[in-house]
């Protein structure tokens, strides 16, 4: 399907108004138990499951784009054009009452993120944009990235475990972390990469690191980093793909700074 950045921004205004009716049971279902067990000890809520569905519902009738979502899967991600969903970025925050947790929904065209929103309802945030113009943050453009160092910033990172023998194993991780540590005491694990993405596009973080994730976690925060005018690549330093497995997401001096310590502890296989 063919869009121009009329379509795209008209896209995104009619998502930011489905995104903020799904605010309210958001909010209200706050510190929700698990109601779903997936793998390891992640979970879903109820909260999870009703708003994917009020969301994707929305969304196929009032854009008529389908939808794939964490939850309940849907469209191929490879389908020419395709909203992709989560509906609680951060789902063991949100069930402990912590208010770091977000929802994010990207529009993927060809396998490209072309339009991101990044809601956080506790903290009154929205990010939204559209790759090839301005971040929008409650609705204010925001200026573009600018060139900044690894040392004077914040960094969000992902959470691990040490005996993980996934393919980013947990010793991979924390020769990583250990190298990051010399060169930046201002790390963060939030548990929620859309909002660290979300954050690291408004400037607020220099660069945030996933080891793992699915493209529901990255896809929001890839297109808003790249409208502000940062980098997203895997862990490897190859541009993002719905195919990626990780992402390093960072202003331009930050993000190569990064990626020089990623590669400098060898490949995630040699661990």
């Amino acid at each position: 399907m063919a869009l121009d950045e009329t379509d795209l921004d008209a896209l995104v205004s009619v998502a930011a108004a489905i995104l903020d009716e799904a605010a309210s049971p958001f909010v209200s279902g706050h510190g929700a138990d698990s109601a779903v067990q997936k793998k390891g000890n992640d979970f879903a809520t109820e909260v999870d499951l009703a708003i994917e569905r009020q969301v994707v519902d929305a969304l196929v009738s009032r854009t008529g784009i389908e939808v794939h979502g964490e939850e309940f899967g849907g469209a191929d991600i490879d389908s020419p054009l395709v909203w992709v969903l989560d509906p609680i970025d951060g789902t063991i925050n949100y069930a402990a009452g912590l208010p770091t947790a977000a929802i994010l929904l990207a529009l993927v065209r060809d396998g490209e993120p072309v339009a991101g929103l990044t809601w956080l309802p506790f903290t009154g945030q929205r990010f939204t944009a559209v790759v090839g113009k301005p971040l929008f943050v409650n609705g204010v453009a925001q200026p573009q990235l600018q060139q900044t160092a690894l040392a004077g910033s914040v960094v969000g990172t992902s959470t691990f475990d040490i005996d993980s023998r996934g393919y980013f194993s947990g010793r991979y991780r924390i020769a990583i972390l250990e190298r990051l540590s010399r060169e930046c005491s201002r790390m963060r694990m939030h548990g929620a990469i859309g909002l660290d993405m979300a954050y690291t596009a408004a400037g607020m973080l220099g660069a945030a690191m996933n080891f793992g994730g699915h493209v529901w976690d990255h896809a929001a925060g890839v297109a808003l980093v790249r409208a502000a005018g940062g980098i997203v690549t895997d862990l490897s330093g190859k541009d993002w793909t719905v195919g990626s497995r990780g992402a390093l997401a960072g202003s331009p001096g930050v993000h190569a700074e990064m990626l020089d310590i990623v590669l400098s502890v060898g490949a995630p296989e040699d661990y």
